[in-house]
């Protein structure tokens, strides 16, 4: 009660207003939160946990100061589902951990010398197709799901049809949603699809009737393994470089510089820890969530600790065991039919990085750099072998760093 009262005084507002709006911001985060674990064989229990233990961590860390809720990172959903099938969950959460110390080193390195060097280490000629790579290497997974090749009772015809279904409303939502829908289209589809799966029956509710009101969480903690490591160390590049974007919106919506105060080096340091302690418990690694942003910017509520109360809401609502078998028993071609959109989006964005930057694709230097990023990584190029193979994503970052220093940069440039 104490917390909410001081969210409440700080906004000026009575506790159960505080409360309500922090319950909201998590109805907002949600669909995209519990997507990660579900796509990548985590528990979404401990997702909530740890996106509510993340958030708590951020704001000790820059004193609670930003309005940002953080959870399941998006861009590391395919290299999670990789690591699990070729490392297993401990292994992967121990590169994930290896993963958040990156962007603590980043902090570091902006806090020392500013975030000039960040943008020569890692201009959009080698962040924007890394993020591509992210987004399609595992779009051959989404595909299989939404046709049913993953599910052994769904036959490709039902297959299709709930993931279409889920597809088109969630497209739907996000296009021409107003208020609150626009900011949910992904629980849209998921809600839509699982209602429709029901009305088929193909659901299957066994594990529901089997788990218990309130239990534990299925922690699971971090081992270390030197290939899983190396392959995900790089995927941390991207969310890092996004992050500066996500501290840009925030402050354009609240009118307030955060990469002044508390300093892009404090937000940077806050979101690697939160990182390191979700792998800690074997959660997704956490960033900044842009629909929660979205969320403020319609409600106007930019008090952060409302982002508290976001928080220890959703660390509440982790233990609730029979949430997390309600749903694990979404099926798979509904979470397909959002994975088609989900990884092409991401490949969007990286898209955008590199029209933004403005710069000549068609340049010898420039052409070189984004080309082999693109083939290496989408077209399974690996290096080394055994506890040392480099593939995928963290190949693909690895050649487009090494070009961008090694070639030299021509007159457009």
């Amino acid at each position: 009660m104490s917390l909410k009262m001081g969210a409440a005084r700080a906004s000026g507002e009575s506790p159960l207003h505080t409360l309500l709006t922090g319950a909201q911001m998590l109805f907002v985060a949600f669909g995209a939160l519990v997507l990660v674990p579900l796509l990548t064989g985590l528990d979404p229990n401990v997702a909530l946990f740890t996106a509510g233990v993340g958030t708590l961590v951020f704001h000790a860390v820059t004193g609670v100061s930003v309005p940002v809720f953080l959870a399941s990172s998006f861009a590391f959903i395919a290299p999670i589902q990789s690591s699990v099938t070729n490392f297993g969950i401990p292994a992967t959460m121990g590169a994930l951990m290896a993963a958040g110390v990156v962007y603590i080193l980043l902090s570091q390195l902006i806090r020392l010398r500013g975030t000039v060097l960040l943008h020569r280490l890692l201009p959009p000629v080698v962040v924007g197709p890394v993020i591509m790579v992210i987004g399609l290497a595992l779009a051959p997974t989404a595909v299989s799901m939404a046709v049913g090749e993953t599910s052994e009772h769904i036959a490709t015809g039902p297959a299709m049809l709930l993931s279409m279904s889920s597809l088109l409303v969630t497209l739907v939502l996000a296009v021409f949603g107003r208020g609150l829908l626009r900011l949910v289209p992904i629980m849209g589809g998921i809600v839509s699809g699982y209602v429709l799966a029901m009305l088929m029956g193909v659901v299957d509710y066994s594990s529901i009737h089997q788990a218990d009101w309130f239990a534990l969480p299925d922690f699971v903690a971090p081992s270390f393994n030197w290939a899983a490591v190396l392959f995900m160390i790089p995927v941390a590049i991207a969310p890092a470089v996004e992050h500066i974007g996500d501290m840009v919106a925030i402050g354009s919506v609240t009118r307030k510089n955060y990469l002044e105060t508390p300093g892009l080096h404090r937000t940077l340091l806050g979101d690697g820890l939160a990182t390191c302690t979700a792998s800690l418990f074997g959660g997704p690694p956490n960033t900044t969530y842009s629909e929660v942003t979205g969320a403020v910017t319609l409600t106007r509520a930019f008090n952060p600790w409302i982002m508290v109360i976001t928080a220890v809401i959703a660390i509440l609502a982790s233990f609730i065991g029979k949430l997390g078998s309600l749903l694990q028993t979404i099926p798979g071609p509904v979470m397909g039919g959002i994975m088609t959109l989900l990884f092409g989006s991401i490949a969007v964005v990286g898209m955008n990085t590199l029209v933004r930057a403005g710069k000549p694709l068609t340049s010898p230097r420039n052409l070189v750099v984004v080309s082999l990023i693109l083939v290496f990584g989408i077209g399974g190029m690996q290096v080394g072998g055994g506890q040392f193979t480099l593939q995928g994503v963290g190949l693909a970052a690895v050649v487009g760093i090494a070009l961008n220093f090694i070639l030299p940069r021509g007159e457009e440039d």
